[in-house]
């Protein structure tokens, strides 16, 4: 097991600051992607399930590489990973902007995922590593914090950006802060942390792991075509084996142990998993709304979409803090409720609603999600011992995309099967709206289950 790196080898406040500069560039160019794709599916002639795929390829690409990343950054170090991911990042940037059809745009947003598991399975995991118990949820919450950020300000300048400059600019302004976060990574940053050092990697876990994620997520966003039935039931097989041979293994790259014997643990992910999976779709579905159904631009739907995320900024950063005080189980719930509430309102969204209405629903929302996410992830990393960081925050961040990529694969298929493959029209807007109305319905009952899955976690202990 290598050392502890002492406190001379790096400065926390930068060590937080590069974080904090990676957490909020990524968040904001998949919102910002959201608000362009419009105009990107006008260029490239694709239809809604198509442009579906801009932000699905990226977050199936994250969820089938975070374990493996995670598991690695513990063994080798998470700073490595962090640099090499965020180099990625910013090279696939570089490609996007460079994409002349659909599908090219697709295939770089998938390398940008890649990128993006690797940072995903190590920043969270560094700054727990970094901080002491009593400062981390300070320390999350401001990271947390920062994610949100990027959330609250991609909407609005993202609607600016793709109104004046088109939407490649929105991976041309994020190339600066990648090479930022690589070149003070590189340069600043002596420290590293390896824990797991003296284990050897799990490749046949993780070459069963890959491809039934993989099959799972892709087929479940294809729903209910035969072929996606068929890859349904070939990645949920692939998991109970995966689950199987990892209970076995002496060093597994997930340490399914973690779920049996860690309640804290395995309900706090349970958490994450039913959150994402209830609340990402949003900005995609009020996004086609705003801009097809409401007739707004991509800078005034963006004005709207702001206000999530930007209550989401406000109470991370407050969640967090109180997270190292109270007990993240009750903050957490409470927050998953409040979610609830504004799910039910969204659910009655018709071609007259007020925009006032929607802003309101969206600060319910915003505030909810504020006060579960940093206390919830508090809970994952303070559960678990230090040599498993890495795979805990891998397993977060996987719950977290799973979750995500299930919330867009629900409102694909329900849309898909309100419209089918057709490109939205004046003549299918009441189709539209009424599989709109379908999916926020089953979100808000997701979302209900979900509250009584954190309270079922019971006390976090330090």
């Amino acid at each position: 097991m290598k050392s502890e790196p002492t406190k001379k080898s790096y400065s926390r406040t930068l060590l937080l600051l590069i974080i904090l500069l990676n957490s909020f560039t990524n968040p904001f160019l998949g919102a910002a992607v959201n608000i362009a794709l419009p105009q990107i599916g006008d260029e490239f002639s694709m239809n809604a399930v198509s442009l579906s795929w801009v932000a699905m390829s990226f977050l199936l690409s994250s969820a089938v590489f975070l374990v493996p990343f995670g598991k690695i950054a513990d063994i080798t170090g998470r700073k490595r990973i962090f640099l090499y991911g965020n180099g990625i990042i910013t090279l696939s940037s570089l490609l996007c902007i460079f994409s002349t059809s659909g599908t090219m745009l697709i295939a770089f947003r998938a390398l940008q995922g890649l990128g993006s598991a690797m940072t995903f399975g190590t920043g969270i995991a560094i700054i727990t590593s970094a901080f002491p118990a009593n400062e981390r949820g300070r320390a999350i919450g401001i990271s947390v914090t920062a994610v949100y950020l990027g959330l609250s300000v991609a909407p609005f300048l993202g609607g600016i950006l793709t109104q004046t400059y088109g939407w490649r600019s929105l991976f041309l302004v994020t190339i600066p802060a990648g090479l930022t976060v690589v070149l003070l990574t590189w340069f600043a940053i002596r420290a590293e942390w390896a824990e797991a050092g003296n284990e050897p990697f799990d490749y046949k876990g993780s070459l069963i792991y890959m491809p039934a994620i993989l099959m799972l997520m892709y087929g479940f966003s294809k729903l209910p075509d035969p072929t996606a039935i068929v890859l349904t039931a070939c990645g949920v097989a692939g998991v109970i084996l995966f689950i199987r041979l990892e209970l076995r293994a002496p060093y597994p790259v997930l340490d399914i142990r973690l779920f049996k014997g860690n309640k804290v643990f395995a309900y706090s992910n349970l958490a994450a998993l039913i959150n994402y999976a209830a609340t990402f779709a949003i900005t995609f579905l009020l996004s086609l709304y705003l801009q097809y159904i409401k007739g707004l631009s991509p800078r005034e739907a963006g004005i709207v979409l702001v206000t999530q995320p930007l209550l989401m900024t406000v109470f991370a950063s407050v969640s967090g803090r109180m997270s190292d005080r109270y007990d993240p189980r009750i903050l957490s719930s409470a927050g998953m409720g409040i979610i609830v509430a504004g799910l039910v309102l969204l659910a009655c969204l018709d071609e007259k609603t007020s925009l006032l209405f929607i802003v309101v629903s969206l600060a319910i929302l915003g505030s909810g999600f504020g006060l579960f996410s940093s206390p919830n992830t508090n809970a994952v990393m303070s559960a678990v011992d230090r040599r498993f960081l890495g795979v805990a925050s891998a397993t977060i961040g996987t719950m977290r995309l799973t979750g995500q990529m299930m919330s867009m694969g629900i409102a694909t298929l329900i849309i898909h099967v309100f419209i089918g493959k057709d490109a939205i029209t004046p003549a299918n807007h009441d189709l539209f709206l009424s599989g709109v109305t379908t999916v926020f319905i089953l979100f808000s009952v997701l979302c209900f289950g979900g509250v009584f899955a954190s309270l079922a976690r019971g006390r976090v202990s330090r």
